[in-house]
Order: C-alpha cells, then sequence, then structure tokens
C-alpha cells in the first residue's frame, strides 16, 4: 500500500509525474532549486550532498520516485534502501541498475528502475508478444522520441535529458546475437527503417532492453535494442564523439548540444515490437506499432516524450500500490502485464491514442 510519495527532481518530466501522483496519493516534490511556477502539491529544496538530511525528510515517505540525471539516481535508491521504501526510477544506465539489483536482494521494498518509456515499456510491450509463442527467434525492439519536424543535418532536439542522451550513445549496448548475450558498440548496426511512407534509421544505443537479455538468455537467436532517428544521425554523432574524442568530455558535448539543439513542443514517439518464432509448430511474426503524439492533461499540452514517460512510471507505481506486482526486491519491466499496465489510471493516457 502506498499513501505517501516523495517525488525527487522536478524537471519537464519529473513535474508532470508528481502532477499525476498526486491525482491518486499524497505527494510532495524535492528538487534542488526553488520551483519557478507554482506546483498543486508542497516543494521542498534537497542537497543530495547532505545523507543525514535526506533519511530524516524521507523517513514519512511509502516510495521515492528518481526523476533526476542518471548519475544522481544512486544517491536516492541508497536513501530508499536504507529507509526500506519503495524506489522508482526511469534511468537507462546499465550501472546504476546493476547496483540497484544488487540492493533489491536485501531490501524492504520494491527497487524498480528502468520504468520509463525505453527501458521501460518497450520491454512490457514486447514481452506482451513473446508470450504468444512456444518457441522464440528473434525479438527486435525499436524507440523513436524524435522532432515532428526535424531541421538541420542532426535531424534532432533535445527534448529529453542531452546527459542521458549522450550516455546511451557512449556506452556499449547488450544484446543476444546467435544465440550468445554480449555487448556491442552503441552507434553501429545502422539499419534503414520505412514507417508510413518516411525513411529514419535505426542502430544501437545502450540500456534499452533493460533486463530482457538475462531473462531470454538461452531463450532466443537474436535479441536487440535500437533507437529511431531521422537519417544521418548516427554518422554525426560518431563523428563528434569519436573522432573529435568527446566521449571523455560528456559536459562539453552536453554544453554543445543543448545550445545547438533546443527543445521543441512538436515532438512524436514511434514505439516498435516485432517478435518471430514458433506458435506452436507454425512460424510467424508478431508486431506492435504506434506513434505517440503530444497530449493535453489538465489544461496543458505536453510533449511526446514526456508524458509517454510519466505516464509509464506512475503506472508501474499504481500497481505496485494495487499488488498486482511484487511489493518487494527486484522488478523487472517485462515481468509487468501490459493489460494491467494500460488499465491503470495512468495507462489511459497511452489508450487515448491507440485506435
Amino acid at each position: 500500500m502506498i499513501k505517501n510519495l516523495a517525488v525527487v527532481g522536478l524537471g519537464k518530466v519529473g513535474a508532470l509525474v508528481a502532477l499525476l501522483l498526486n491525482k491518486s496519493f499524497h505527494v510532495h516534490g524535492f528538487d534542488a532549486q526553488v520551483p519557478t511556477t507554482p506546483f498543486s502539491f508542497p516543494c521542498s529544496l534537497i542537497d543530495l550532498n547532505d545523507e543525514a538530511a535526506n533519511l530524516k525528510q524521507f523517513k514519512n515517505y511509502d516510495a521515492v520516485v528518481s526523476c533526476l540525471p542518471f548519475k544522481y539516481n544512486i544517491v536516492i535508491a541508497r536513501l530508499a534502501h536504507q529507509l526500506g521504501i519503495h524506489y522508482f526510477d526511469l534511468t537507462e544506465d546499465i550501472k546504476t541498475s546493476k547496483a540497484i539489483s544488487s540492493m533489491a536482494k536485501t531490501s524492504k521494498g520494491i527497487m524498480a528502475p528502468q520504468c520509463g518509456l525505453a527501458p521501460g515499456y518497450i520491454a512490457i510491450v514486447g514481452f506482451d508478444l513473446i508470450k504468444k509463442f512456444t518457441r522464440l527467434r528473434d525479438v527486435e525492439l525499436r524507440v523513436g522520441a524524435l522532432p515532428r519536424y526535424p531541421n538541420g543535418l542532426l535531424g534532432y532536439s533535445f527534448n529529453w535529458s542531452p546527459a542521458g542522451v549522450i550516455n546511451e550513445y557512449i556506452e556499449d549496448a547488450e544484446v543476444i546475437a546467435s544465440g550468445q548475450r554480449k555487448y556491442v558498440s552503441s552507434l553501429m548496426g545502422v539499419e534503414t527503417i520505412n514507417i508510413e511512407g518516411r525513411e529514419y534509421e535505426a542502430f544501437y544505443t545502450s540500456g534499452g532492453l533493460g533486463t530482457l537479455c538475462k531473462t531470454l538468455e538461452g531463450k532466443v537467436d537474436t535479441l536487440n535494442y535500437k533507437t529511431i532517428r531521422y537519417p544521418g544521425h548516427a554518422r554525426l554523432m560518431r563523428f563528434l564523439i569519436t573522432e573529435l574524442i568527446l566521449k571523455d568530455k560528456r559536459e562539453t558535448l552536453e554544453e554543445i548540444l543543448t545550445l545547438a539543439k533546443p527543445p521543441v513542443n512538436e515532438d512524436l514517439v514511434h514505439v516498435y515490437a516485432a517478435v518471430e518464432g514458433w506458435q506452436e509448430d507454425k512460424l510467424f511474426r508478431e508486431e506492435f506499432f504506434h506513434t505517440y503524439l503530444p497530449q493535453t492533461i489538465d489544461g496543458v499540452r505536453y510533449r511526446a516524450i514526456s508524458w509517454t514517460t510519466a505516464a509509464s512510471v506512475c503506472s508501474v507505481i499504481e500497481l505496485v500500490h494495487q499488488g498486482k506486482v511484487p511489493a518487494k526486491g527486484y522488478l523487472k519491466q517485462e515481468d509487468i502485464n501490459l493489460n494491467h499496465f494500460l488499465a491503470t489510471s495512468y495507462g489511459q493516457y497511452y489508450q487515448n491514442q491507440i485506435i
């Protein structure tokens, strides 16, 4: 049972997470800066370096949601573990998730990282398809959060955390190839995708599979996740990261890209999953595809990347509250039932755009 929730990090996505959760729970927001706009829930300042003060602040909450950049999630996860409360985040960072997995072995509450779009929703969708097969061959998961009207050679706008995107591009991606679990370089494996007459490219990026490689090891020949972008994006990012050696200067790279590619309001999110295998004795391919667009919530229009991410983590929290998923240990996204997910009060936002 969850009643009181702390949401840490009140940026674009974090503020929406808190707003949505406040419809069903008692929410308190925390951020390093004083909010510039008033919220319908109380807010307090937080100093991530003051562990004693944070333990005192969070002790009266049943759960904490970290909407901070990936490198700070481990701080909040440790606080939740010490206090024995539920923990949720949106991280795509593999190292952070592995550290949280270790904590979960002795946790009193649920430890649930990777509750966003990818990893997160894409694993739930993909595993819903997987359950239709008696034997698997290939699993392909693809997600693209993009400007609806791209400009420039990169064809991209940083509506999502620049630090998170850069981390996905630099860290290696885990896959299963020819039945073997391994790591491959991100920004490689470029393929062409045609979506409703428009050409895109897709390539490996880190973290999108969450725990699926571990779950499906020995059960599938091919499993991979790729990010969808407009053509030419991967080549230009490889130039910046590899040839200009900016992989060693992440803050500089983040500053350059943030200045050059500001956020836009008109965005879209492509979600595609395909599974091949045998249903009894017949070889078959099942697919899921949908494009999500901006949506108005409580009179405010939110970008597609913002509401899809926020609604995903909020749905998981509601399922924990309802007892539909375990309330202790490590929560793998693929263990979440898609129908249960969509039936939550937050899953309605996905349902609104699924025809």
